[in-house]
């Protein structure tokens, strides 16, 4: 694609506001200096062949010394490339290092944009919140009714690491269940993947080399915690060869998540609003490029239903460039609306990456005509714990104690937090 339209990758990372002429010009001039050592090595090594088979003639018919001059030149050619062969592996390095610093291009539906403020609301429901006189933010019922202790985390471990404690922790693991129960219903199959990954997974999906900072780190051992089920997930497909009959393939995980988020400040990480370590169910799927983008409607419709199911009011934002990701190429966010903090909350982010981090993964299938493709890889958070439970407390909250939304009350085992 770089070298037939070049100008077509600098015009549509143009809308991810991300400057990829100097970079595009890097990669295709090592291109042509690795397709050029190419061709001279593979002019050595077939000179090679072809004086190999001399020497064999040579010597059948008697003549050594003629073959051995022949030798001599053979020697030479095989030192000859032995060079060229370290630099095409040092030049293809370097074409990869600088291939990977682009980010995937965006879809033909994304706008251009600075950041949150231009991103694009497409649906909003959901029911309007009336609170009731003297209500609280989130953390203020946490202490109140004693189910979110936010000092005693600080006291273990520090801040962004909450203790849930009693109905609190019953309420985690309601919403978890529920989540899944409601995926796998949808046709997504369970998995339970490792919460520590490799470096080899952090690249196949696109946090490396891109977030590294955002991500805890196990020096010791080379391993990563997880940001997001995303990650281990999408890499049981790493170098995973598909057939055509094997789509779509949808799984669902629940993990914890870890992120360092690094230069997160202000009045919105109060609470539960931006954590460290937190729960998240993950909806991963892998389709064949023509049908990703009606997989990606699917997967919309679901986290709505799930939403619609918690009684929460909500808004879908289609992201605008300069808001995505390094990875996707279309993004749509979910966000509750917090009554008691009177802002939105993101909640959920849905994404299609089309081939991006199956180029990575090195994941393809053979198509009806046994033709090798890369496959589409799409994940969404159905849902992110922390702000549906700050939603939940807050928008539900009554003088007799908060209600629990009633598809809750089989998970949870009681009706409301008094």
């Amino acid at each position: 694609m770089l070298r037939d339209n070049p100008q077509l990758v600098v015009e549509k990372l143009k809308i991810k506001n991300f400057d990829a002429r100097p970079i595009v010009d890097k990669v295709l001039e090592l291109d042509a200096k690795r397709r050029s050592i190419q061709a001279q090595t593979d002019s050595l090594l077939a000179e090679q062949k072809q004086l190999a088979s001399e020497i064999g003639a040579l010597m059948k018919q008697g003549l050594r010394d003629k073959a051995e001059q022949i030798k001599i030149r053979v020697a030479d050619l095989k030192a000859r490339s032995s060079r060229m062969l370290e630099d095409l592996d040092a030049t293809q390095k370097d074409l990869d290092a600088e291939i990977v610093l682009m980010p995937n291009l965006p879809c033909s539906l994304i706008k251009p944009g600075k950041g949150a403020e231009d991103n694009e609301v497409v649906k909003t429901g959901g029911p309007d919140v009336k609170l009731p006189e003297g209500a609280m933010p989130h953390w203020d019922l946490a202490k109140k009714y004693d189910i979110i202790d936010f000092d005693l985390g600080v006291k273990i471990t520090g801040a962004g690491f909450p203790v849930y404690k009693g109905k609190g922790a019953r309420l985690q693991r309601a919403l978890i269940n529920f989540f899944l129960d409601n995926n796998t219903a949808a046709g997504y199959r369970e998995v339970e993947p490792p919460v520590m990954v490799n470096a080899a997974s952090g690249f196949g999906t696109g946090q490396l080399p891109d977030k590294e900072a955002q991500m805890y780190y196990a020096g010791l051992d080379d391993f990563y915690m997880v940001p997001t089920a995303e990650v281990p997930v999408t890499n049981i497909y790493r170098d995973v060869i598909l057939q055509d009959s094997d789509f779509p393939q949808k799984l669902t995980a629940y993990t914890p998540c870890f992120r360092r988020e690094a230069g997160s400040y202000g009045k919105d990480v109060r609470g539960l609003n931006r954590l460290h370590q937190f729960d998240k169910v993950e909806i991963v799927r892998i389709e064949k490029p023509e049908n990703s983008y009606a997989a990606l409607d699917e997967m919309v419709a679901h986290v709505e239903s799930l939403v619609n199911k918690l009684g929460l009011k909500y808004r879908i934002l289609r992201l605008c460039g300069g808001d995505m990701s390094f990875t996707s190429a279309i993004t749509y966010d979910f966000e509750l609306w917090s009554a008691a903090q009177e802002r939105w909350l993101e909640i959920s982010s849905v994404s299609n990456f089309e081939s991006y981090q199956a180029n990575r993964l090195h994941l393809r299938y053979r198509d009806a005509d046994g033709k090798m493709q890369l496959a589409h890889t799409l994940n969404g958070s159905s849902l992110a714990l922390p702000r549906v439970v700050a939603a939940l407390l807050e928008d539900n909250q009554t003088p007799e104690g908060i209600v629990i939304p009633e598809v809750l009350r089989p998970y949870t085992g009681f009706d409301i937090i008094d």
